[in-house]
C-alpha cells in the first residue's frame, strides 16, 4: 500500500482551530463587503438583468410593482449582495480550502487549484443554468396558470423567487466537487454512492422542494433533474480520480 504521510506540522488545539476559523470568516466578510460595494454601483443594472426572465413572460399588461416605500431600496441591496456572492466566490472558496487544507495529506493538497477552478466554474454554471433555464421555465408555467387575470407581481416576491433558485442551483452544482473531495479522503467510494442511489434521489427530491419557493412540481422537476445528473457525474469523477487505497485494502 502506498505510503501517505502528513506534513510535519504541529497539531492545532481546539481554540487555535476556532481562531483560524474566525480569521477565515473575517477575510470572507471583507471580500464580500468589497464586492458588495462594487456591485452596489451597478445594482440597477443587476436587478434589471435578473428580472428579465420573468418580465418577458408577463401577459395582459401585467407588471412588477412594489407596495412598500422601502421595497426598491431593500431589493437593490439584495441584488448587490447576490452579485457580490458570485463575484467573490473564487476568494470565498479559496478561504474554505485554506481552512481545511492543513488537515489533508500532502498529495491531497495538490487538488487546491483544481478545487478552486472547478468549484468557481460550477457555482457560476449553476447560476447560469438557473437564470437561463430553471427560472424562465418555472415562471412561464406559473404565469400560465393565471392567464385569465392581470398579473401584479410584487418586486420583493419576484426577486426572492429568483434569488433562491440562483443561489440554490449554484450550491447544488458544487455536488461533483463535494463528492470528489469525500472520495479523495476515503469517506465514500463509487460503489457506496451507487448502492445508495435511491436514497440519494430521495434527498435530491427533498432539496429540490426546499429550493422551490412555490412548491410546484414543475419547478421541483426542473431543479431536481440536474441534481441527479450531477450526482452521477460525481460518481464518475470519484471512480476516475478518487482514492484507490480502500479498494486495494478490501481486495486484500
Amino acid at each position: 500500500m502506498a505510503e501517505r504521510n502528513r506534513d510535519p506540522e504541529r497539531s492545532m488545539t481546539f481554540l487555535e482551530h476556532l481562531d483560524e476559523l474566525r480569521s477565515r470568516l473575517l477575510r470572507c466578510a471583507v471580500a464580500f463587503a468589497v464586492a458588495f460595494l462594487s456591485c452596489w454601483a451597478l445594482s440597477g443594472r443587476i436587478l434589471a438583468f435578473l428580472l428579465e426572465p420573468i418580465r418577458r413572460d408577463l401577459f395582459r399588461g401585467g407588471e412588477i410593482v412594489f407596495i412598500h416605500l422601502t421595497e426598491p431600496f431593500v431589493v437593490h441591496m439584495k441584488a448587490a449582495a447576490l452579485g457580490a456572492i458570485f463575484v467573490a466566490s473564487p476568494y470565498l472558496l479559496h478561504q474554505a480550502w485554506a481552512f481545511v487544507a492543513p488537515g489533508l495529506y500532502r498529495s491531497e493538497r495538490r487538488l487546491g487549484v483544481a478545487f478552486l477552478a472547478s468549484g468557481t466554474a460550477l457555482f457560476v454554471a449553476g447560476g447560469a443554468f438557473a437564470y437561463a433555464v430553471a427560472v424562465p421555465v418555472a415562471a412561464r408555467w406559473l404565469l400560465s396558470l393565471g392567464t385569465d387575470f392581470k398579473a401584479q407581481l410584487t418586486l420583493h416576491s419576484v426577486f426572492h423567487f429568483e434569488c433562491v433558485v440562483l443561489v440554490g442551483m449554484g450550491v447544488v452544482f458544487e455536488l461533483p466537487v463535494a463528492i470528489l473531495l469525500l472520495s479523495r479522503v476515503g469517506v465514500v467510494t463509487p460503489g457506496f454512492l451507487m448502492r445508495h442511489f435511491r436514497f440519494a434521489v430521495i434527498l435530491i427530491a427533498a432539496a429540490a422542494a426546499l429550493l422551490t419557493p412555490t412548491g410546484d412540481v414543475i419547478t421541483m422537476t426542473v431543479l431536481g433533474a440536474p441534481m441527479v445528473l450531477l450526482y452521477l457525474l460525481g460518481v464518475g469523477i470519484s471512480w476516475l480520480f478518487g482514492r484507490r487505497e480502500r479498494v486495494v485494502e478490501r481486495a486484500a
